[in-house]
């Protein structure tokens, strides 16, 4: 007992310390900018992998924006940046759907860095209080979690000090990465994550894996213990979904082992699993029970073997139809580099029947980093938005986004273009959790090959896309409609 009381003395004494190191701002912003990011240089005509205006990236990152029917709000966060463009600044905002007004964004937290996959994601709990999770790239940065003082209120936000239990041990929960917040009333959270291994490849002791893992919390505070859900080879990229309250499910793909280079550009096959007890127990879409972490590339979790293919599996949404039955969106190409040398970048939906799984194509884009998000209303209709037309930087991550819409559970799909004639691409549109009609899909744009300002926007079920406000004058503000 001595000992416990003594290591929670030592824990706390540093996590205050490392508390007042951050500074919380809430700062009102004059105006919506987002972050320019670009990874791995390529020594070509396409400049980098991937890059471009990416305030609403990765696709591994959820939610951006969540729908409050209590205030009638959508509540969003963004990856935001200075007038100079130097820094990410962790951006928090909503739209009224009354007023159909935005306020100045606040900013919460300057993350000392212009890498993109720092971007927050946010939940809003059954209270009403705003959690903004400040996520970080590997364990160079630190992450943080911050909680709004006021019930929907988005101008002044704390930080708070959670906890993770190891071995026993209270310590800072002061890392994680791709975090995927799901909240349920009674329950709390259950967070997906990703935390980063080394010496566990073998013969290479310096290389990362890329541990996929949840963990959950009744007060947003008290995380427990982490609960590793897969760690094959070289490691994942999950992507996880909800139905109702009923089922979280997670779809990922596996990096497997490569010497000089890095597994994660050669990500391939498709796995589901879910849980329909908060994390107590998980399963295939089966309801086949099964132990983790998984290890082995050849498990009854998974739904499509694209190694044999020699494919690239780029996973973009997952979600559920009327039934409870998972969809997943993803892309596959035949390399990881930007331009033709790696083919068209195929768009598939995969759907589980309650008997096996249906693969269809939707669509072709150019990048493999074009990102769209997967919707199935209550009269079983599917819409995906995405860019999948051909933008300003060809070849490069996003284009001009298009609303496809399919009344046959994906065999047929009819097209709408959201965006047309842009100055720059625009890139990973995302679905707000409880989505509104009036406010469906969440984005950015920018420059593909070259570092530029970034706009946000947001579009309608029906198609009507609106700018927000980049300079503004007063405390809140009409967005700007761009198309007729």
């Amino acid at each position: 007992m001595r000992i416990f009381l003594f290591l929670s003395t030592l824990f706390l004494r540093y996590h205050i310390s490392f508390a007042q190191e951050v500074e919380t701002l809430n700062i009102p912003d004059v105006g919506y900018r987002g972050i320019w990011y670009s990874n791995q240089p390529s020594g070509d005509q396409y400049v980098y992998k991937y890059s471009g205006g990416l305030g609403t990236y990765p696709a591994n990152h959820y939610p951006f924006s969540v729908y409050v029917e209590k205030a009638n709000k959508t509540f969003f966060c963004y990856g935001g940046t200075d007038k100079e463009g130097k820094t990410l600044l962790h951006m928090v905002s909503y739209y009224d759907h009354e007023t159909r007004m935005v306020p100045r964004p606040t900013i919460v937290l300057d993350k000392q860095t212009d890498n993109a996959h720092d971007n927050p994601v946010m939940n809003v709990d059954d209270e009403g209080y705003i959690w903004l999770f400040s996520t970080s790239n590997g364990t160079n940065r630190p992450s943080f979690i911050h909680r709004s003082v006021h019930p929907y209120d988005i101008t002044a936000f704390e930080l708070v000090q959670p906890i993770k239990i190891v071995d026993g041990t209270p310590l800072p929960l002061d890392n994680f990465s791709y975090l995927q917040s799901w909240y349920q009333k009674g329950k709390g959270f259950l967070n997906l994550f990703t935390h980063y291994d080394v010496n566990v490849v073998p013969d290479q002791p310096d290389k990362i894996r890329r541990t996929i893992s949840f963990m959950r919390s009744k007060d947003g505070v008290s995380y427990g213990t982490w609960n590793d859900i897969a760690f094959i080879e070289e490691g994942h990229y999950q992507t996880s979904g909800h139905a109702g309250d009923s089922i979280i499910g997670t779809t990922f793909n596996y990096h497997p082992y490569k010497v000089g280079e890095s597994g994660l550009n050669y990500r391939t096959n498709l796995y589901y699993l879910e849980t329909k007890d908060f994390g107590e127990t998980w399963q295939t879409a089966d309801g086949t029970v099964v132990s983790l972490p998984i290890d082995a590339v050849d498990h009854l979790a998974l739904v499509k073997d694209y190694a044999q293919k020699r494919l690239n599996v780029y996973i973009n949404d997952l979600t559920y139809d009327q039934q409870g039955y998972p969809v997943i969106l993803y892309v596959t190409s035949k390399g990881y580099r930007s331009g033709p040398v790696s083919g068209k970048r195929k768009w598939y939906t995969t759907r589980y029947t309650g008997q096996d799984w249906v693969t269809r194509r939707v669509t072709f884009s150019d990048n493999n980093y074009d990102m769209g998000s997967l919707y199935i209303d209550h009269e079983g209709i599917w819409r995906i938005v995405g860019p999948t037309d051909k933008g300003p930087q060809h070849y490069n991550t996003g284009g001009e986004m298009v609303m496809w819409t399919s009344l046959d559970q994906g065999k047929r799909w009819q097209k709408k273009k959201l965006t047309e004639k842009s100055k720059y691409n625009h890139t990973y549109a995302r679905r707000p959790v409880n989505v509104h009609p009036d406010f469906y899909a969440f984005w950015a744009d920018g420059h593909g090959r070259k570092k530029s300002i970034s706009r946000l926007y947001f579009a309608d079920k029906q198609g009507n896309v609106y700018r927000l406000p980049f300079d503004m004058e007063d405390d809140f503000a009409f967005p700007e409609r761009i198309n007729p």
